[in-house]
């Protein structure tokens, strides 16, 4: 998986020509869907509002499975004026995601799942390009899972709600079954540590996406890594609350046995600011936040990630261990992530994300 993302998001595979074409405010057209389009996407690129999904879906009922669209069909694109005769879907169309009706304060509480529908999900902003609510199809992570619930079997109704205070997600929102299903969340390594918190608490789906994890290190540093031997002596960084399995493992063991010293400040950020100081050797993070940080903070020209990955870890949807349908929720997810891989929507989803993640960053 490391070497297809490393080359999906190769400068080549970037080329401007692969970007979507803005196409806002066309309507009482034909469409033909393109691979890794959806309802909200294509709402978003004609209507420059995603709210008018439903117009397209009562447009195209007939040729739809809930807001997943085949690529290669054609669509009418009905005018906005029409929507005062648009209906919502039926059920197992998803649910659309509610947002607060007001900016959240600094800590909040999420707003309470609906219940007329039969799943509710738990996810937050601030991770792109993997979910946000103002991401396209609301972040990479998002778009596979509505798509792989299209394709499940035994197709049930659901509802994403959006909470920024991620720190209360697992434990106690999702341990107290106060939501089904959140995501997405890295799997330690359960064999290694059957005792971790998640490992005890939670089942993980199939991985919805794999990254890889580099050291990022300030330009001109002498500091390789080609084998793990390497690494034995260096100061890494990684913030607070972050996983660590992938440095403890059996084969290393470098917090275990202080082969390495692990420094946790409180953010990401933070991390970059040590490893300025020279205070770190590497900050160890996956290639997005990594990618995204250095950019933010304006460290295109002192901070570069070595070539060599770390690491690799999953994204994965859980659910409570406690939960009584908690098996039968993980199977409809897990058949139509295998579904999505076999019919190429998967691929086809990741390569937008990642263009348009590539593309953002540079501009």
């Amino acid at each position: 998986m490391i070497t297809k993302l490393t080359r999906l998001v190769s400068p080549i595979a970037l080329a401007v020509g692969l970007l979507p074409s803005a196409a806002l405010a066309i309507c009482d057209v034909d469409y033909v869907a393109r691979p890794g389009d959806n309802l909200f996407s294509i709402a978003d690129e004609h209507y420059g509002d995603r709210d008018k999904w439903r117009l397209i879906f009562e447009q195209n009922t007939r040729m739809l499975a809930g807001s997943t669209v085949i690529p290669g069909r054609t669509l009418r694109i009905p005018c906005p004026e029409e929507e005062a005769t648009a209906s919502a879907p039926a059920v197992p169309t998803p649910a659309q995601p509610s947002a607060p009706a007001q900016p959240a304060p600094a800590v909040s509480t999420a707003p309470a799942p609906r219940q007329s529908v039969e799943l509710t999900l738990l996810t937050g902003n601030g991770f792109a390009p993997f979910t946000g609510e103002n991401l396209p199809g609301q972040g990479m992570v998002t778009e596979l899972f509505t798509a792989a619930m299209q394709l499940a079997p035994s197709q049930v109704s659901y509802d994403i709600t959006w909470d920024d205070n991620w720190d209360s997600h697992l434990f106690p929102k999702l341990n107290d079954k106060q939501f089904d299903m959140g995501f997405p969340w890295v799997k330690p390594d359960c064999i290694q540590t059957p005792d971790h918190e998640r490992c005890v608490n939670f089942h993980f789906s199939d991985p919805l996406i794999s990254l890889p994890v580099m050291l990022f290190v300030k330009a001109g540093n002498e500091f390789s890594y080609t084998s793990d031997a390497d690494v034995v002596g260096k100061t890494l960084c990684r913030p607070e609350g972050y996983y660590t399995h992938d440095l403890d493992t059996e084969a290393r063991r470098w917090l275990s046995d202080g082969k390495v010293t692990l420094v946790q400040p409180e953010s990401v950020q933070a991390c970059f600011s040590l490893l300025n100081e020279e205070r770190v050797d590497a900050v160890a993070l996956n290639l997005f936040e990594g990618a995204n940080t250095i950019v933010k903070e304006n460290l295109r020209d002192t901070v570069v990630p070595l070539e060599r990955p770390l690491s690799e870890v999953g994204l994965h949807v859980v659910i409570s261990k406690s939960h009584w349908r908690g098996t039968s929720h993980l199977y409809r997810v897990n058949a139509g992530l295998k579904k999505l891989r076999e019919n190429g929507q998967f691929e086809a989803i990741m390569n937008k994300h990642l263009e348009l993640f590539w593309a953002d960053l540079r501009s």
